[in-house]
Parts: C-alpha cells; sequence; structure tokens
C-alpha cells in the first residue's frame, strides 16, 4: 500500500503518514463514464467473493484468534437469556415447593396438601408466553430502528422493577401480572440474542455462537434447580419461595453494562445505511494477528461483502412483515417458524416435570431435586456436544434423527406409563433425562442456529420474530394443556402423555425430511443465491453456488442502480481516510 505524506495546516513542519488518499480520490473522480462503473462493481464483486470463500473456508483455530471479541460480545448478549431460562423453569418447580403453594393455592382435602389448581397452573404458564408475543413484536420494530443493543439495555433496566413485582406479589393475580410483563422482556430477549449472534460471527463460528444461547437456557435452568435445593430446607418458612426470585436481580446491571460497552451489528448498521459506524463495528469484532496483521483491510472486505449481499437481495431497506410471506422469503419464513415449532410441541414441555414423576415415584422432594439438577447438567453437556457432532454431520441430519429418537423415548415414556408400580415410575423419570440429553445434543441447539440462518439478511429480524411467536403460541397451547394432562385432579393422563408428543415428534421428522435444507458451510449470499434460484431442501447441500455474479447484479439494477452503489462505496471510504487524517491531527 503507498503511504503519503500530509501538511499539517496549523503545524506546517509537521507531516502525518497515511494511506493513500490520492488513489482514493482518483478512484470516485475518474468514473466518469459507465465502463469505470462496471470495472468497479467488478472489482467490488471480486473482493466480496474472495472474502466470502475466505470466511467459509477458515479454520477454527484461525477464526478464534481473527475474532476473539466477536465471541466475547456475542456471549455476553446471549447470556441474556440465563435469565429467561431461569424464571421459567422457576414456575414449574415452585409448583411442587411447600411454601409457595401454600401462599398461592389452596389446602386440597382428598390429595392432604396445599395444591395449585390446574387453572392458576395454566394461567400463569401461559401469562408469560403471552407476554413473550408482545415482547416480540415490540422488540422486532424497535431493533429495526434503534438497533439490538438499545433495544436489549431498555428490556434490561426495565426488568429490575418488574422483578420487584414477582417479589412483592400479594396473590395470584399480582404474580399473574408481573410474568405477563417480565414475559414481555424475556421475549425481546429471545429475537436479539440470537440475531444478533448470527450477524457478529463468521460461517465458522454461526453455529457455536448462536447454539449456545440453548446453553444459557440451560444454564438458566440449572441454576434454578440448584437455589430450590438450596431452599428446600426452609420450606417452612412463609417467605423461602421468595429467595429464588430475589437471585434474579444477579443479573440485570452486569449484564446491561457488557450490552452498553458491545459493537452494534455491522448488518443493520449497514441496512441503515450508517456504513462509515458499520465499518468502525466491524474493526472493534476484529483481533490482528499473524495470519491478519492490518484489520483495516479485512474489515473494508468485510463491509463491501455485507453491502453486496443486501444489494443482491433487492432493496437496501429493512423490509416489511409482508414481505417475510412474498415470493421466496415465504419459504424461508415457513421453514424457519416450523423448526421453532417442532421445538416445542416434540415433549419439550415434560422434560420440566421429571422432578415430579421422581416424587409420584416416593422420591423425597430433596432428592428429586437432585436429579433436576443432574437433567440439566445433561442438558449442557449435550448442547457442548453437539457442537463436536456438528463439525462432522450436518444441520438436517442431526435434526432429524433427534426428532426420531425422541419419538422412539416418547413411546417407551407411554408404554410405561400404562404401569402404576413405582418401577415404571422410575423408569419414566430416568428416561426423561435421556430425553433431555438427546433433546439438547440435537433438536435444541440446532433450532437457534437454524433459525438464525434461513432468514434473508433484510429480514432476518422480522423472520426470527415472527418464528418465535409461532414456538410461543404454540407455548401457550402447550402450557395450556399439559397440567391437565399432568394434574392428578385434572386429565391425570401422567407419562402416557408421551404417546401424545410421540405423535408430533413423528409428523416432524417427515417434515425436516422433505423441506428443511442443509446450511452448514453455507455464507448468507450463497443461502440467498440457492433459496432465489429455488433449489430443494434435499440438493442444498450439494448444489454449487456462484455468489456476487456481477453481470446479474448489473442487469437487475441497471446503470443508475450501479452508479449509485459505487459512489455511496467510495464516498464512505474516502470519509473514512480523511477522518482518520482529522483524527491524527
Amino acid at each position: 500500500m503507498v503511504s503519503e505524506y500530509v501538511e499539517d495546516i496549523k503545524n506546517p513542519e509537521k507531516t502525518i503518514v497515511v494511506e493513500s488518499i490520492t488513489k482514493k480520490t482518483t478512484d470516485v473522480s475518474s468514473l466518469n463514464s459507465v465502463d469505470d462503473y462496471v470495472a468497479r462493481f467488478l472489482d467490488m464483486s471480486n473482493e466480496a467473493r474472495d472474502n466470502d470463500n475466505k470466511e467459509k473456508s477458515m479454520p477454527l483455530r484461525e477464526c478464534l484468534k481473527t475474532f476473539p471479541k466477536a465471541v466475547m460480545w456475542s456471549i455476553i448478549l446471549s447470556t441474556a437469556l440465563v435469565m429467561e431460562g431461569y424464571d421459567t423453569n422457576l414456575l414449574n418447580s415452585l409448583f411442587g415447593f411447600y411454601a409457595f403453594n401454600k401462599k398461592f393455592g389452596h389446602f386440597d382435602e382428598g390429595l392432604g396438601d396445599y395444591i395449585i389448581e390446574a387453572r392458576w397452573q395454566t394461567a400463569l404458564n401461559i401469562g408469560y408466553s403471552c407476554g413473550s408475543v408482545i415482547g416480540l413484536a415490540i422488540a422486532g420494530f424497535f431493533a429495526d430502528i434503534y438497533g439490538y443493543r438499545r433495544t436489549l439495555m431498555t428490556a434490561l433496566a426495565t426488568s429490575v422493577a418488574l422483578i420487584f413485582l414477582q417479589f412483592f406479589a400479594p396473590n395470584k393475580e399480582v404474580l399473574l401480572l408481573a410474568y405477563i410483563l417480565l414475559g414481555i422482556n424475556w421475549g425481546s430477549y429471545q429475537t436479539l440474542t440470537v440475531t444478533y449472534a448470527s450477524e457478529v460471527a463468521p460461517t465458522t463460528l454461526r453455529l457455536y455462537l448462536t447454539s449456545y444461547v440453548n446453553v444459557c437456557w440451560v444454564f438458566g435452568q440449572l441454576i434454578s434447580s440448584g437455589v430450590l435445593k438450596g431452599v428446600t430446607s426452609m420450606a417452612g418458612n412463609s417467605n423461602s419461595y421468595r429467595i429464588p426470585f430475589a437471585v434474579q436481580w444477579v443479573w440485570p446491571v452486569p449484564l446491561f453494562i457488557g450490552v452498553y460497552l458491545a459493537p452494534e451489528s455491522p448488518w443493520f448498521l449497514v441496512k441503515r445505511g450508517r456504513n462509515d459506524e458499520a465499518k468502525i463495528s466491524l474493526k472493534r469484532l476484529l483481533s490482528e494477528n499473524s495470519k491478519m496483521p492490518d484489520k483495516e483491510v479485512l474489515a473494508q472486505a468485510m463491509l463491501t461483502k455485507i453491502q453486496m449481499t443486501i444489494q443482491e437481495e433487492g432493496t437496501a431497506d429493512a423490509g416489511t412483515f409482508k414481505d417475510c410471506f412474498r415470493s421466496t422469503n415465504f419459504r424461508r419464513t415457513r421453514i424457519a417458524s416450523l423448526t421453532w415449532l417442532f421445538q416445542s410441541i416434540t415433549g419439550a414441555a415434560l422434560m420440566g416435570y421429571s422432578t415430579l414423576f421422581y416424587q409420584q415415584a416416593g422420591l423425597p422432594v430433596s432428592m428429586s431435586f437432585n436429579f433436576s439438577i443432574i437433567q440439566y447438567c445433561f442438558g449442557i453437556i449435550g448442547t457442548v456436544g453437539s457442537w463436536f457432532l456438528s463439525q462432522k454431520v450436518g444441520r438436517r441430519p442431526i435434526y432429524f434423527f433427534g426428532l426420531c429418537t425422541m419419538c422412539l423415548i416418547l413411546f417407551l415414556v407411554g408404554g410405561l406409563g400404562v404401569s402404576d408400580t413405582n418401577g415404571a415410575k422410575w423408569g419414566v423419570g430416568t428416561l426423561l433425562l435421556i430425553f433431555t440429553f438427546v433433546y439438547d445434543l440435537t433438536v435444541g441447539p440446532l433450532c437457534y442456529c437454524i433459525v438464525a440462518e434461513i432468514p434473508s439478511s433484510k429480514l432476518r429480524t422480522k423472520t426470527v420474530m415472527l418464528s418465535r411467536n409461532m414456538y410461543n403460541v404454540a407455548n401457550i397451547i402447550v402450557g395450556v394443556i399439559t397440567p391437565y394432562m399432568l394434574n392428578p385432579t385434572a386429565w391425570n393422563w401422567k407419562a402416557k402423555t408421551g404417546f401424545f408428543w410421540a405423535g408430533f415428534s413423528l409428523v416432524g421428522s417427515i417434515w425436516v425430511y422433505f423441506e428443511l435444507p442443509e446450511t452448514r458451510n453455507r455464507t448468507y449470499a450463497e443461502l440467498e443465491v440457492l433459496f432465489q434460484d429455488g433449489v430443494s431442501a434435499r440438493k442444498f447441500k450439494s448444489t454449487e453456488v456462484e455468489v456476487f455474479d456481477a453481470g446479474k447484479l448489473m442487469e437487475r439494477y441497471g446503470e443508475t442502480g450501479i452508479k449509485h452503489f459505487v459512489d455511496h462505496v467510495d464516498n464512505a471510504e474516502e470519509e473514512d481516510i480523511i477522518e482518520k487524517v482529522q483524527v491524527s491531527t
């Protein structure tokens, strides 16, 4: 690269060495003919293609050396989901906690114990899910305008006050209100964290950072089980149930600080036309090393690729919700939504009830919570195992065989439910532990990765929001019927519920085989081409793709569109260099 010496007009004797401004200025000013613009556009296409290929083929070790900050910021934002995993698991576990049932339930003469009736268990469960639906809509709207950071910081700040409402709730009605309002915040976490992770991560790291969201969920559930285990000895204290609620105040403040310091998603910034800020954000995600001595060059190449990818999708605006149901985007929305739907309706609801089955088998309450802790440890081990499994196997086969295995386990659970012996109940509890491991090895973490990869860059936030709302609506229905299925004063299906969810697992397996495409080792630009060309799901893996085809782009946008795009990019580069000179002086 040629260096130039620029004179400081305030100090004529002082000069500063900078990158060549002459070349940049010449590039912009010399583009007077159509041929000049075409040549420049071809250069940009080749640069974007080269960067796309390098990102796709970058080894994991080199990727970690180059993008350690991207990993760190993604982990910080995703950790917000620990709060959701903690709180949602806490509620189901508290239904078996004496002090909680005494405060919010009534004494049942037939059972000789305090119990919260099934309709109120249902109301509390779906209250959270209804709040999540609202939160997703709010987060999707504001994130497209203000970005992921500001939206998430607002949710974290309001969580502090809402936990007070939960902690001091005097009755079931106020507790329900607290869960609805907190559900709005949890809904915003669901969209923003997985989308941010998918946009700051290169192709090699995308699976690890998006599936880490599942680790956060399981980790939150593990913490809540550990806290409940710790307070079981205090069950006689009427306020002991409040301790698990109070623990939630640990998270919002440090997470708020972490999100405040994090860079904004460069994809969001480019979609908003803030290219200079996007380049700064990219440089904050990179670290110089022996393989990449100058992060300025890589940041510019990545910025060009993002701009070209968004350009290839058709428009540079943020898109509308109607766009999610048009043309090829409808297929992408459908795949993402059904992927999340089958995560919800294939028996996941039973994982939180293994404690109940162990108690019905005669296990003491304290020991049953020990098994809950073991269950969530299995979940974390399963998620980490999915990282190693995915290095050898693609997303599609992992999701498919995961559903098939879950279907088999659920049929066995239902079969054991026919017997009412203690041995059968022990068998059900143990199978649910195995089910948890299989779920978190396959369907659980892979869902987050697939849903983040399938949408177009332009509509990613909105598509993830719609998909997650499909999941939440399903959870509302599941939350309504599950307590009735298991509650001894309602339908009392107990473990025979396994037959019900096994049927949905079978349907999900069939759908995956015919419609879920393989996205492993595919960049966003490649996925865009595959969907635009209407490639069938079973051919995604084998189809050769040529990205950033300048000829097709020029044919699509014409001379005016090409000229506007080149001028926009080159002017942004020139302004960036001039700004560096001003800072240096």
